[in-house]
């Protein structure tokens, strides 16, 4: 669709107006649009994800003080990057700063995700035996936490819960192989 204005660039911007239960729809090339003054309220966004990671990191010390970060952790060994750093920046500086602040980044990403390991996306047309695999693992961790904490009765019944998991994976790949 071409300007209404000048007719020779591509419209790129829509306006609907209403005025006294009349509407009418102006179709503009950004030029002709600010030429009007139609486009005088738009601007570059200025919140990055940079400053949402920062904003959540000083919310939740603000209000959980048991997440008040120490500064002892020092420096990364890789890069030299700071804990301090990353609260200014909301970005680490490599790879190694992720294990380094881990006990400072985990309960952030925690709250941010709701989890703190990456677990993706399992394809549509994925065999089911990527199902069965990640319900496992999860069921491991859930016994692992268990046992930490002595509740043996859960842990016993997440064995048994894993133990019929793996065989449904072993008849899958079977069924797979064949």
């Amino acid at each position: 669709m071409l300007c209404e204005e000048c007719r020779r660039r591509p419209a790129t911007v829509h306006i609907t107006k209403i005025v006294n239960n009349m509407q009418t729809e102006i179709h503009l090339c950004q030029d002709c649009a600010q030429s009007k003054g139609e486009l005088t309220f738009v601007s570059q966004p200025t919140f990055t994800f940079q400053d949402f990671l920062t904003g959540m990191l000083q919310h939740a010390q603000s209000m959980q003080p048991g997440l008040a970060v120490e500064t002892s952790v020092g420096r990364c060994p890789n890069c030299g990057f700071t804990y301090a750093e990353f609260k200014a920046t909301g970005r680490l500086g490599c790879s190694v700063c992720y294990e380094q602040f881990k006990g400072q980044i985990q309960p952030l990403l925690r709250r941010i995700q709701g989890s703190t390991g990456h677990t993706g996306k399992v394809p549509g047309h994925s065999s089911a035996a990527i199902g069965y695999r990640r319900q496992i693992e999860e069921l491991r961790e859930q016994q692992r936490d268990a046992i930490a904490q002595e509740r043996y009765e859960e842990a016993a019944k997440l064995r048994d819960k894993i133990q019929s998991l793996e065989k449904n994976l072993r008849e899958s790949e079977a069924r797979e192989n064949c």
